[in-house]
């Protein structure tokens, strides 16, 4: 299977943010910080599941990964509204996360 990059989940978040318009909060700026608080709510429902059903459960039940990858595909997408939020771009987060990662290979 391909990688699945930044740009096609952008893609695919503009289309439904394009199909869902009249009943969605419109991408904004503004909305950026609501986007944020229902991404931390998925990452809350994400951490249940593991909390509930620990870590040998979690990784060795089909069903229960399925609902951990669901949980996590919310996440992602939540997180590709706040990118469309602040338009920031798939070439914009790479430079920022080499650049953070270079700080931190550096740290101790």
């Amino acid at each position: 299977m391909a990688d699945f990059s930044i740009e096609e989940m952008l893609k695919m978040q503009n289309e439904l943010q394009d199909k869902y318009k009249d009943k969605w909060e419109p991408i904004s700026a503004a909305a950026g910080k609501n986007k944020l608080l229902w991404m931390v709510g998925e990452i809350g429902e994400l951490i249940d599941i593991i909390k509930k059903n620990g870590t040998q459960k979690t990784t060795g039940d089909s069903e229960i990964r399925k609902h951990l990858l669901e949980e996590m595909a919310d996440i992602l997408m939540y997180y590709a509204d706040v990118m469309l939020c602040y338009e920031i771009t798939a070439d914009e987060l790479k430079q920022a996360y080499i650049e953070k990662f270079e700080r931190n290979m550096k740290r101790w």
